[in-house]
């Protein structure tokens, strides 16, 4: 694992991290398990909507780790909300309605990750465009939800802006929490992927096209039936469709292939037309930035 430092120099520890969409989406457990004999607290991050990084890593990542998560941070932005309400400009325009559109999507997560037992945290990310009415919002949803929420304003003011998310991070780690994963090793493969498709995703059931169905069962066969299973699928939608986006109504989950993943020790479900092979965006951050000959880094704002 790689030790790093953020920019207020507060040690970070890098290693593995593939996308949640294809795959865990959380850092490797040999770095958690660094993490946790040096550090009183420790914060993973799990990729792209909790339906996917957050899902993977209390069904799989903690199980094969065993080590269970004290509190669960979900991190909401208006951005997100105002896509998931069907808004073109999510910056600059304004629609209530179609936020409180997109705030059911923050509310399917927030249902999502109580029934693993953990007490759940909401994060505003702040950004500066975000309005006050559409925070103001979000708050409401979590106190008609019971969940605490807290504004954090990192982005802009570093450390600092996020020091009423930590004292509440604090709190809720003192609290009992019965933790639990959704699914039993034992439970037959088809099932776990059932349990994922209608209790995160909202499927009203999953259809299996022939040739993963007969992977299945031959894994079964050989003794892997007692794997978890990772769900391959697109990060914009909670169904395996990119245009549903918000909450989806009752839809089908078309399971197009399988994968055993036995060094890893799990099973990969490709759902749709999601492209396993991962890309970086047109204009990585990565290029933009450089050391000068006195050792400065430049770029990375």
């Amino acid at each position: 694992p790689n030790l790093v430092q953020t920019i207020e120099h507060t040690p970070t520890i890098i290693h593995g991290g593939p996308f949640a969409n294809i795959s865990i989406g959380t850092n490797s457990i040999v770095a958690t398990n660094i993490a946790l004999k040096i550090a009183d607290y420790v914060i993973i991050e799990a990729g792209f909507g909790a339906d996917l990084g957050a899902e993977k890593f209390l069904n799989v990542v903690s199980r094969k780790g065993e080590f269970y998560p004290s509190t669960i941070v979900l991190v909401v932005t208006c951005k997100a909300i105002k896509y998931h309400g069907g808004l073109k400009d999510i910056i600059t325009y304004h629609d209530e309605e179609a936020f409180l559109k997109g705030l059911k999507n923050v509310e399917k997560h927030i249902d999502n990750l109580k029934q693993f037992g953990v007490p759940v945290v909401v994060s505003i990310n702040k950004f500066d465009f975000d309005r006050d009415q559409e925070l103001e919002m979000i708050k409401s949803l979590c106190s008609k939800k019971d969940v605490p929420v807290a504004v954090s304003k990192m982005f802009s003011e570093g450390g600092k802006g996020g020091i009423d998310l930590a004292n509440i991070v604090l709190d809720l780690t003192k609290q009992k929490n019965n933790f639990k994963p959704l699914y039993e090793l034992s439970d037959d493969l088809e099932k776990k992927i059932e349990t994922i498709a209608e209790k995160i995703y909202g499927a009203k059931r999953v259809i299996y096209e022939t040739k993963p169905k007969k992977k299945l069962e031959l894994y079964k066969k050989l003794g892997y039936g007692n794997l978890p299973v990772c769900i391959a699928k697109t990060q914009l939608s909670l169904s395996d469709d990119k245009n549903l986006i918000g909450v989806p109504p009752p839809f089908d989950l078309e399971v197009t292939d399988v994968e055993l993943a036995s060094g890893a020790g799990y099973i990969v479900v490709v759902c749709g037309n999601i492209n396993l092979m991962p890309g970086l965006s047109r204009s990585p951050a990565a290029v933009k930035m450089d050391i000068d000959d006195k050792g400065n880094i430049k770029g990375l704002f």
